[in-house]
């Protein structure tokens, strides 16, 4: 039964749509518009590797509708009939060659871009590290300034041209922290300590969130990632310190109850916080920690 031309038109639109609405036109692509060392060169390999991978997707795409075309069923066919054709050495040269050489230079970009965004290793850069502790939690984010003294809820800052050592853990179902314009996601689980070095080349308000599935109300695991001057940083957490109430032992056991929350800040939170979630689950596991780190994070239970 052949389809008629206003149904191939109403699949087409409906295709044109159905792309439209998901690739979401009137949003900004911000994995592809980064803004730290580690997000340009991941742009950088997805760029690569989309062209070569296009090398063999395009001239396979022309041929799959030139043959369609040329081979239709019609009166007054003029496409030359070989019925007893069955092989071109020059033909599998060219379509198994190609795609094994493009393969294998995809696999070599690959390791080299693997090994040199490895999560764990520290940055180059002539400023001073800032670590960033990272809790997760049913359905929030905490975040705590080891070196400040202070803590956030669903809300980081920290300075421009400054590497951040992000250590990610969780007191809760396993999650992803993702702040796609500054780089690639880490897992946090329970029982592992993360390392994640990122950083930030200009100032602005990043989104960031939890990319793994957690629960009804994990789409609410968004948070602010905002870079600022060292002095603005500077002054922010004088003003937490002095402004914000104390985080209590009891209170991060409330807050670490299943639930959404807004934006928090604490002037303090309690010594060992962080390792103490850390080896509350286990302390046999890391990525990035070494074992003499792991052994300084440890507390006694």
């Amino acid at each position: 039964m052949r389809t008629s031309k206003a149904g191939r038109c109403i699949a087409v639109l409906y295709m044109l749509l159905l792309m439209f609405v998901v690739t979401g036109c009137s949003e900004k692509y911000v994995v592809l518009d980064p803004k730290g060392p580690i997000g340009e060169q991941q742009k950088d390999l997805m760029i690569v590797s989309t062209l070569l991978c296009l090398v063999v997707i395009i001239p396979v795409l022309i041929l799959t509708a030139v043959i369609v075309w040329r081979y239709r069923d019609r009166k007054g066919r003029k496409a030359k009939y070989t019925p007893n054709w069955e092989h071109s050495t020059t033909l599998e040269a060219i379509w198994w060659g190609i795609p094994i050489i493009i393969i294998i230079t995809i696999g070599i970009i690959t390791v080299k871009y693997t090994y040199s965004l490895e999560p764990s290793k520290p940055l180059e850069a002539t400023a001073k590290p800032i670590t960033i502790q990272v809790t997760n939690l049913d359905w929030k984010w905490l975040f705590q300034y080891p070196e400040q003294g202070i803590a956030t809820v669903n809300y980081v800052q920290f300075p421009e041209d400054v590497p951040i050592r992000f250590e990610i853990t969780s007191d809760a179902p396993m999650n992803s922290f993702w702040i796609p314009q500054l780089g690639g996601q880490m897992y946090a689980m329970s029982g592992m300590a993360m390392v994640l070095h990122l950083q930030a080349d200009e100032q602005g308000e990043y989104m960031g969130s939890g990319a793994n599935f957690t629960g009804k109300e994990f789409a609410k695991m968004y948070f602010k990632a905002k870079a600022t001057s060292q002095d603005s940083f500077d002054q922010w957490v004088k003003e937490v310190k002095s402004s914000s109430p104390e985080l209590t032992l009891d209170g991060y056991k409330k807050l670490a109850e299943q639930g959404t929350s807004d934006v928090q800040s604490f002037s303090a939170f309690p010594e060992g916080l962080f390792e103490m979630t850390v080896t509350k689950y286990a302390a046999s596991h890391n990525h990035g920690l070494s074992t003499r780190e792991m052994k300084e994070v440890r507390v006694d239970k």
